[in-house]
């Protein structure tokens, strides 16, 4: 990373830091040298907006920062900020004023001697320290690694997943980049501890001997090559290309742990691994590619520039443009509307038939929570092994049993806002209110339990996710927002002329007199 220029960048603020300098890009946002006051300079990643698009995602990225702040290495920029739930989300680390492994390679070559087996054994050491909180960071490489002196520094938790968390928070199938991803993540499997390992061990061969262990050229070749394990060590001293050959090995149950090759570094016995069960048989494999990205007939999205992962050296860029729009007050405010009358015509619906207005809720709440687990499931599976020809009717023959799933949550959820709305109900009591207002004010607070009561993300996500179109427009929006009103009026009217009807089981407890 060459040095910032902060004179020459217009002033941008987000969560109160000052945005000095544009470092670099990746998929999930852009990175800024930034300051707040006068406190230390820090590296800001600001997220894109899709990457936390919805409230569930949010969430799954306040968990992951909170398990990532709990990383206490020398050996990884740590995070030292972050506000998941702002208007423009963004994580806060630890400024480390370097080049990149990558970029030190290209202007000085090789690392050799001592200096290789000390940056080695400190990068495995930090690996280590990420998974000992719970987290595989996905994404070690050259261009992940900023040398501060002679000493590696780990950054960019871009692609880092809680490790017991499987769902992922990106838009793209396969994310990486080609040389350094381990060779089951191209199969479609899920990452692993020993993922980073065979990462590490990509990363140091490069260090020692000046260019990729799995050599140049295109994308589908290199990565033919990783899950092959045809990689070119030559260059390494002997000890060390020992350690790094049996870390590359493509099946990842005859991989050492981080351990075993810090204790081998250290001069220790060579790690002995045994291998449960059959190797996978790359000769009767009919692809030549990784099966994720051959049966879709595409190139992967993969962050590559030309041959290598990284931009020339002296690719820092200044601002010069400000961050994305945020979404326009007037859109955001049809949206508020529109969901405030959903709500309404839901406890006006309760004031004219509770018992029908119950059904119809507790159904629906099964049906959009059934869709939601569905709905995400698919999604899961396009980011593991891609886009097939089969996800629609594989979606279809799985509805059934995310309609079983879902009947937990749909309970508890129905379990929680009905005890809140009987609570409201004996409060209206308490204040001899009639027993239309009652139903009224016991109509609004089901619809908000419902809404942000336990799961209620199931059903708040894909009502957003109809109602965030519509809003865009505002001739559609008028003419959602009045078939609404008008629904919500009707219910009004019947329950005002004809009054309530408690159909098909009467009063509550009527049968009790």
């Amino acid at each position: 990373m060459t040095s910032p220029r902060p004179e020459h960048a217009p002033t941008l603020h987000v969560g109160g830091y000052r945005l000095l300098a544009r470092l670099g890009e990746g998929g999930m946002g852009v990175v800024h040298l930034a300051r707040r006051g006068e406190g230390p300079r820090v590296a800001l990643k600001v997220l894109r907006p899709h990457t936390v698009g919805d409230e569930e995602a949010r969430q799954r990225l306040d968990r992951e920062v909170h398990s990532l702040s709990l990383i206490r290495s020398r050996w990884v920029a740590e995070i030292v900020d972050a506000d998941p739930w702002g208007e423009v989300p963004y994580v806060a680390t630890r400024y480390v004023p370097g080049l990149s492994l990558h970029e030190l390679v290209q202007e000085e070559g090789a690392v050799t001697g001592d200096d290789l087996r000390w940056l080695a054994d400190c990068l495995a050491e930090g690996v280590a320290s990420v998974h000992a909180v719970g987290v595989l960071h996905r994404d070690v490489k050259p261009s992940n690694v900023l040398m501060e002196g002679r000493t590696p520094i780990l950054i960019d938790f871009g692609l880092a997943r809680v490790a017991d968390d499987p769902r992922l928070t990106h838009t793209g199938w396969l994310l990486g980049t080609p040389g350094y991803l381990a060779p089951e993540i191209l199969y479609g499997d899920d990452a692993t501890t020993a993922s980073d390992v065979h990462s590490w061990a990509a990363t140091v061969a490069y260090a020692g001997t000046g260019r990729p262990p799995f050599g140049r050229g295109p994308a589908m070749a290199v990565m033919d090559r990783v899950r092959r394990g045809q990689h070119d060590l030559s260059g390494l001293p002997h000890d060390l290309a020992a350690v790094v050959e049996q870390a590359l090995d493509p099946d990842p149950r005859r991989r050492p742990t981080l351990d075993q090759v810090r204790d081998a570094l250290g001069g220790g016995p060579m790690p002995t691994v045994v291998t449960p069960g059959p190797d996978r048989d790359l000769d009767d494999d009919p692809y030549t590619a990784p099966l994720a990205i051959a049966a879709a007939g595409r190139q992967p999205t993969i962050s590559l520039f030309e041959d290598d992962e990284e931009e020339a050296p002296g690719a820092t860029r200044y601002l010069d443009e400000p961050p994305a729009p945020r979404t326009p007050f007037a859109e955001r405010l049809r949206r508020g509307v529109l969901l405030a009358s959903l709500g309404l015509a839901t406890a006006t619906a309760v004031t004219a038939a509770p018992w029908v207005t119950l059904a119809v809720v507790s159904l629906l709440v099964w049906l959009l929570r059934s869709g939601s687990l569905a709905g995400s499931a698919a999604g899961a599976r396009r980011t593991l092994r891609g886009s097939r020809w089969y996800d629609g009717p594989q979606l279809l023959l799985a509805s059934p049993w995310h309609a079983v799933q879902a009947i937990p949550g749909a309970l508890l959820l129905l379990l929680w806002s009905l005890g809140l709305t009987l609570a409201c109900g004996l409060l209206c009591y308490a204040f001899a209110l009639g027993t239309q207002a009652t139903l009224l004010a016991c109509g609004a607070v089901l619809a908000l339990a419902l809404w942000w009561g336990p799961g209620g993300s199931r059903l708040s996500g894909p009502v957003n996710r109809l109602v965030r179109p519509v809003s865009r427009s505002s001739g559609s929006w008028a003419v959602a927002w009045l078939l609404v009103l008008a629904a919500g009026i009707g219910a009004g009217a019947y329950a005002t002329v004809q009054g309530t009807s408690w159909e098909p089981i009467g009063p509550p407890l009527s049968q009790l007199r």
